[in-house]
Order: C-alpha cells, then sequence, then structure tokens
C-alpha cells in the first residue's frame, strides 16, 4: 500500500504536530487565568505609579 506525501509532509511542517509531548504542561484555563491577572498587577501599579 502506497502512502500519499504532500509538499507540506515533505518539507517537515506537518511534524511539529506529531512530535512528542514533553515538558511543563499547564491547562488552558490556568493559564488565562494567570494572564489576567498579570495585566491587571500591571495596571494597578502603572496607575500607582510616582513619575
Amino acid at each position: 500500500m502506497s502512502t500519499i506525501s504532500t509538499p507540506q509532509q515533505q518539507a517537515g511542517i506537518l511534524s511539529f504536530y506529531d512530535a512528542p509531548e514533553q515538558g511543563p504542561q499547564m491547562n488552558a484555563k490556568a493559564l488565562l487565568i494567570a494572564v489576567i491577572i498579570f495585566a491587571v498587577v500591571i495596571l494597578i501599579f502603572n496607575h500607582f505609579a510616582v513619575v
């Protein structure tokens, strides 16, 4: 049985999605909450900053 090969597969573009998952894993909701908290802290510090 022959496999169909597309130019993207030949160039290795799709190999990123086939790579084994390594490294730390983070929940998407936890990441979103962390980014929002970080933005709020920056805005608070910016509001009280003395120039």
